[in-house]
């Protein structure tokens, strides 16, 4: 796994990066997309309650290889797969109109079991014959809301399963694992400057609750779920340290 940093010479390896539409999948996207020859988008329909950000993939991208002519150059094609059987396993406050909160196992609600092992299979699958070596994923650790399927171990033992089980080198790249949500606006700014974090505020979506308004200095969004309240303190906190006036 690869901490978050710029990397100085380019890699010949060509990437697919899990691209939700989210501020995490954008960073993550502007990362692949400084550090690889060619890179390649997978969303994911699993019927989830804010499939609004489904619709933010497309702009974003087309927006990102504006701000950039080598980005421009590196980016591939996209891919939108169904996997409504997430949806139909049902119980998540992600693909049900339910309340937010914590279940006696000690996760939100808001935990979809298996989903991150699911789409990171299905990538590799997808990956494998698109000849890319190089999976992208936003899981993080650190600020994040226990899920399982978003541990270092985790993933790691994903990318050593997957490798075996495609009989082929495969790397599962994480670059936002260990970093706070602060350090993620700040990574992107490293990454594209104030014009990606401000692309970052005004196209992608975390609400969970599919809220697109109004739009705050941090993004869009209910502004009370816990990915607004995880992003605006990022967000804030990101402000205080980097003494940045704006997004």
């Amino acid at each position: 796994m690869t901490a978050a940093a710029t990397h100085p010479a380019h890699d010949s390896r060509h990437a697919l990066v899990l691209f939700s539409g989210g501020q995490d999948s954008t960073a993550c996207l502007a990362w692949a997309l400084d550090r690889y020859a060619h890179v390649e988008t997978v969303g994911f329909d699993y019927g989830q309650r804010h499939r609004v950000e489904l619709g933010c993939r497309e702009p974003i991208r087309q927006a990102m290889a504006g701000l950039n002519p080598d980005w421009a150059a590196r980016l591939g094609d996209d891919h939108l797969l169904d996997l409504g059987i997430v949806g139909q396993l049902g119980n998540s406050a992600l693909t049900e109109e339910r309340a937010i909160q914590m279940d006696d196992n000690g996760l939100p609600n808001t935990f979809v079991p298996g989903r991150n092992l699911l789409f990171l299979t299905v990538a590799a699958a997808l990956a494998y014959r698109r000849a890319a070596s190089v999976l992208v994923g936003g899981m993080c650790e650190t600020d994040y809301s226990g899920y399982p399927d978003c541990r270092d171990n985790t993933l790691k033992a994903m990318q050593v399963a997957l490798s075996l089980g495609l009989a082929t080198p495969l790397t599962l790249e994480t670059p936002l694992m260990f970093l706070t949500k602060a350090q993620t606006w700040a990574l992107s700014h490293a990454l594209g400057g104030a014009a990606l974090n401000r692309l970052i505020v005004d196209l992608t979506h975390t609400c969970y609750l599919g809220e697109r308004e109004p739009l705050h200095s941090w993004g869009r969004g209910c502004g009370s779920c816990p990915a607004c309240l995880l992003r605006k303190s990022g967000h804030a906190s990101w402000l205080r340290h980097s003494g940045e006036g704006a997004a």
